[in-house]
């Protein structure tokens, strides 16, 4: 891999979690697939060689659970949903080049080759341990079988993960109090023998692998920690019959832990992609085994295993490397938890079904905060996002100019772009370019909508409608420069609304597909000719909202009516469980203690605009961020370097305690406290734009 700039002469991979093959996908879900469709047409505007690849996640135990349930085979279940996944990510305009499925023949393959090179390393041994196992239905039972109490927090936990706690990866026989999922019988550990790999031998290569990875900083902060704690080495079989089985004689008692054959699907995916257009189209042997240029974009509940098993793993092997790793946030529903159990959830097919466009759904995914901070689904802010910027921004300034040069001169009129608006384009683009170089797909996206508000700003100051009896050549002059200015949206807009952007290109006569051009036609002259334009964008109307929330609401009644409320989901999350918070946000008891009015008064709430946020050398949460409250500026140390991206606070306008003691943390000065609600440092921020040093009463 190089770390230059895209594009680079090297080809690209981008890959997405892969889906595990388990459950329905709803909106939440959406959020790294559509991040990752928008970045691999991104880089390919750039004209970067790039492919787009991942695979439905067949194996594990809920797979082998859920398909016991149905009454089928774990193959059979798992195809069935494989299949509904390939149908539902083209309604969406995810357009992978590749996707497969762990369980096909490249896969397994490949896995086996992969950990017989690891084995013949040295990097595998034979360890007994002790697996849990239920002693009345005499069965053991590997991971998802069995659930129990964290040994690091504490908190209940799956035999494999501690999911509602502190998230940490959890082996064979490290759960206490094990208890059976299948009979509720209370397990006991005994000795089993398994495979092991040795993770610990790669501390200092996943250090410096770390030190030099790109991508969210969540991705390379993290696994820091768990790196100093010392890491364990991997157990990478399981007792079942489900996966893919261990290599070599007398293995087939054993199949390959699920996170073994899950990641390297991302090779077997790409080198299907090269079986099927050829090598001199792409290569998949220069991306994985030479200098090629892997992106993955995942959840950040699965940043341990991209960053510490997956890598090692490639190393061990002799592959390449990811270049970087971009892991998002959590999507809720509302402000709480998506819950399937519940049916509280706007499901992917239910949203086609509602008649929305899947470009609307993809602008608000992808250009709503940074995209490792969590993002909130409801159709009210759906409905404004699309209403107040795709129609009152975007569609608003490309329908208005495009119908006037239509009416006016029947296409581009008789001038060339301006310098002032090619130099506005100019700085569109280098937007574009940074947003893609930056892992920003938020920056990416609004490349195009900030010069749509440009747009709409030059054509209101300049009002050609009365220039053109009054100075005829200028008003063809700046309906010129509003075309340019719609071809350069047609172009940097086209990774975020595919088809809207394709039709768009139509209106305004270009030949062929949007998607085959890069940056760089953004600049090239319109047609001189093209037909009536129609809107791109439609209004959402308030009471289709109250519709869709009546439905909503309507549905998790009866799915609860039955149900007590303490119930928890169902198993039904993706391996991608980044999305899908599964269960609704534990609230802390309200304090029984209250203060008085004036005790409140005394506390010195202002409002501050972040002037800059870095992260403090050594402190795993800590960041140096500086506020701006309006008659000073303060340092304040704030615990949101793993939470937040540091570089896309800037602008933000947060709530301070301004007449707290100072601090010091780290070596570091703290003058006063970030407000920030929840385990994931939600910052508290303000509706309107009060401006810095505005105290909060």
């Amino acid at each position: 891999m190089s770390h230059d700039d895209f594009p680079t002469d090297t080809p690209a991979v981008v890959t997405c979690g892969l889906p595990y093959a388990n459950g329905d996908i709803h909106v939440g879900h959406l959020r790294t697939y559509v991040g990752g469709d928008v970045y691999s047409r991104a880089l390919r505007q750039l004209g970067q060689q790039t492919a787009f690849v991942s695979g439905s996640d067949m194996h594990g135990t809920p797979v082998a659970v859920n398909a016991d349930k149905e009454g089928v085979s774990p193959e059979e279940f798992a195809l069935s949903w494989h299949e509904k996944y390939t149908e539902i990510f083209p309604k969406f305009n995810i357009d992978f080049d590749n996707y497969g499925h762990t369980h096909d023949e490249t896969n397994t393959d490949l896995t086996k080759s992969i950990v017989n090179a690891l084995d013949e390393a040295g990097h595998i041994y034979e360890k007994e341990i002790m697996v849990a196992y239920d002693p009345v239905d005499d069965q053991y039972l590997p991971d998802r079988y069995v659930e129990g109490t964290c040994p690091y927090c504490g908190e209940h936990a799956r035999g494999d993960e501690c999911d509602e706690g502190c998230q940490r990866h959890l082996e064979p026989g490290e759960i206490k109090e094990p208890v059976s999922t299948l009979s509720g019988n209370p397990a006991e550990y005994r000795n089993r023998t398994h495979k092991f790999f040795r993770v610990s031998a790669f501390s200092d290569y996943l250090s410096s692998f770390l030190d030099n990875l790109e991508g969210t900083s969540n991705a390379r902060n993290q696994p820091r920690e768990w790196i100093e704690s010392g890491l364990q080495d991997w157990c990478i079989t399981r007792d079942m019959d489900w996966g893919i089985d261990y290599p070599g004689e007398n293995e087939d008692e054993l199949v390959l832990y699920v996170w073994v054959d899950a990641p390297i699907e991302y090779i077997a995916s790409t080198q299907q992609y090269t079986d099927r257009v050829g090598e001199d189209v792409y290569d998949w042997e220069r991306t994985w085994k030479d200098d090629g240029e892997i992106v993955h974009i995942i959840g950040r509940d699965i940043i341990q295993h991209h960053t510490i098993f997956w890598p090692a793993m490639l190393e061990g092997a002799g592959y390449n490397t990811p270049r970087a790793v971009m892991a998002s946030g959590f999507v809720t529903l509302g402000g709480k938890g998506f819950s399937t159990s519940r049916n509280r959830a706007v499901w992917a097919n239910e949203y086609i079904d509602e008649g929305f466009h899947p470009d609307l759904l993809r602008y608000y995914i992808a250009t709503n905060g940074g995209f490792q901070q969590d993002v909130d689904f409801s159709w009210e802010k759906f409905r404004d996002r699309v209403n107040n910027e795709l129609v009152g921004t975007v569609g608003n300034f490309l329908y208005r100019s495009l119908l006037f040069a239509y009416r006016n001169y029947e296409g581009t009129p008789d001038a060339s772009v301006s310098q002032a608006v090619e130099e506005r384009i100019e700085q569109a683009i280098d937007d574009f370019t940074a947003g893609v170089n930056d892992y920003s797909i938020r920056h990416a996206g609004n490349a195009a909508v900030d010069l749509a508000r440009f747009g709409n700003e030059y054509i209101q100051r300049n009002e050609p409608w009365k220039l053109t009896d009054e100075d005829p050549n200028k008003a063809a002059q700046v309906i010129f420069d509003c075309v340019q200015i719609a071809k350069a949206i047609a172009v940097l807009f086209s990774p975020i609304a595919p088809d809207r952007c394709d039709e768009l290109w139509s209106q305004i006569g270009e030949t062929g597909s949007v998607h085959d051009v890069t940056v760089d036609a953004a600049l090239e002259p319109p047609q001189a000719s093209f037909d009536e334009p129609s809107e791109l964008f439609e209004k959402i109307p308030d009471e289709r909202v109250e519709e869709l929330n009546e439905k909503l609401d309507a549905r998790v009644k009866e799915a609860t009516s039955d149900e007590p409320p303490e119930e928890t989901d169902d198993e039904t999350e993706m391996t991608e469980t980044d999305t899908d918070t599964e269960t609704d946000i534990d609230i802390e008891p309200l304090e029984d203690n209250r203060i008085s009015f004036d005790e409140f008064q005394a506390l010195d709430l202002r409002i501050g605009e972040i002037i800059s946020a870095d992260g403090i050398e050594g402190a795993d949460k800590l960041a140096k961020v500086t506020v701006d409250i309006g008659a000073e500026t303060r340092q304040i140390v704030a615990g949101i370097k793993q939470l937040h991206d540091l570089d896309e606070l800037e602008g933000t306008r947060v709530v301070i305690v301004a007449n707290l003691e100072k601090a010091e943390l780290f070596g570091v000065e703290s003058n006063g406290m970030l407000l920030a609600a929840g385990e994931q440092a939600d910052i508290l921020t303000t509706h309107g734009d009060s401006v810095p040093g505005t105290r909060v009463r």
